[in-house]
């Protein structure tokens, strides 16, 4: 029972990553892009390590679960922080957003400087 309900996260956490992967491919923009990386990939990486653990058993192999946790931790911490950064030094570069973005989050938090050239 254990191995075939591990068999149906690791397949759902594959069809996650697939979406994801797809959405990097298709989407329009750098902003598009990271949202699917972020979300899509980071859920199916999860479920995969949630579907290792109970494949494996959580008590016959403790030392697997534990490093399961461990990445799953570091994978929810380190992947939405690096979208960030990545979608902010973008935004701050001049990346443009696809032309039917509807709202842009940054223009209201980050409105842009006035400079001489504005004013000529």
């Amino acid at each position: 029972m254990n191995s075939v309900t591990g068999m149906i996260f690791i397949a759902v956490g594959l069809a996650f990553n697939v979406l994801g992967c797809i959405g990097m491919i298709r989407l329009p923009d750098i902003y598009n892009r990271l949202q699917a990386s972020t979300k899509c990939v980071t859920m199916g990486t999860c479920m995969v390590m949630i579907g290792v653990m109970i494949s494996s058993g959580f008590l016959h192999s403790a030392q697997l679960s534990a490093r399961c946790i461990i990445c799953m931790v570091f994978i929810l911490i380190t992947a939405p922080t690096a979208a960030h950064a990545l979608a902010h030094g973008a935004y701050s570069f001049g990346v443009k957003l696809w032309e039917k973005s509807v709202v842009n989050r940054y223009e209201e938090d980050f409105p842009k400087k006035s400079t001489d050239q504005d004013h000529a």
